[in-house]
């Protein structure tokens, strides 16, 4: 145990500004993701471009592929979250047949082509479980895009096998970091499951008790 504190005091006497400044601004993402707010597509691609410059000077040039995968995702769902400026926004939903069949291709396709990125090209020693963990996450990151509540499902998931992946790398701080991004996305499904429940109720009483005539 007191070995696993120290390698954890270790990795945040490490951890640079920068780091720090794109760590934060991820978990203000999430929060914003989990309250519903469109803001959060700013701020994630802020994050996501501080993580980028600071991962090509590591030389994870497969994380950068991953990462840039992100931006053009999120600058996608800023766009369709708030489409047109007279037309509203898009509500939370439950995904589709079709978005599920997308969903699977995604991830495992993806999972396919990461695992041959990574053997062919870098010398990852896990390339499986890393491909994984990006995989489920661009689908999850794809199901945000387009307001589907299932992309909490898809990024717990890519979290759940991201904590012991970043654990067996040594970054523990991040694996921690993770740990509390998997707990925020529990309550940020349970929060669009209420949003969207509480949406289906007031359009059944609308039906019920619509408007106009001598009710009005």
């Amino acid at each position: 145990m007191q070995s696993w504190i120290d390698l954890f005091i270790d990795q945040v006497k490490a951890t640079t500004w920068l780091e720090w400044l794109a760590v934060i601004l991820g978990v203000i993402e999430v929060f914003l993701a989990k309250a519903n707010k469109v803001w959060l597509y700013p701020t994630g691609i802020a994050s996501t471009l501080i993580s980028i410059y600071l991962l090509l000077n590591s030389g994870l040039f497969a994380e950068c592929l991953l990462s840039g995968y992100y931006v053009v995702m999120s600058v996608y769902g800023w766009y369709y979250w708030i489409k047109k400026r007279n037309e509203p926004p898009v509500k939370a939903t439950y995904a589709n047949r079709q978005e599920w069949i997308t969903t699977l291709l995604i991830v495992f396709v993806g999972w396919g082509v990461l695992y041959l990125i990574l053997i062919k090209f870098t010398p990852s020693t896990v390339p499986i479980w890393d491909a994984w963990v990006s995989s489920t996450a661009w689908a999850g990151m794809w199901l945000l895009a387009r307001r589907k509540i299932e992309n909490w499902i898809l990024l717990n998931i890519s979290n759940i096998f991201a904590i012991p992946l970043l654990y067996h790398k040594h970054l523990v701080m991040f694996a921690v970091l993770t740990l509390i991004l998997f707990v925020v996305a529990i309550f940020g499904y349970l929060e669009w499951r209420r949003i969207i429940n509480q949406e289906e109720q007031d359009l059944d009483i609308s039906k019920t008790h619509p408007s106009g005539g001598w009710g009005a």
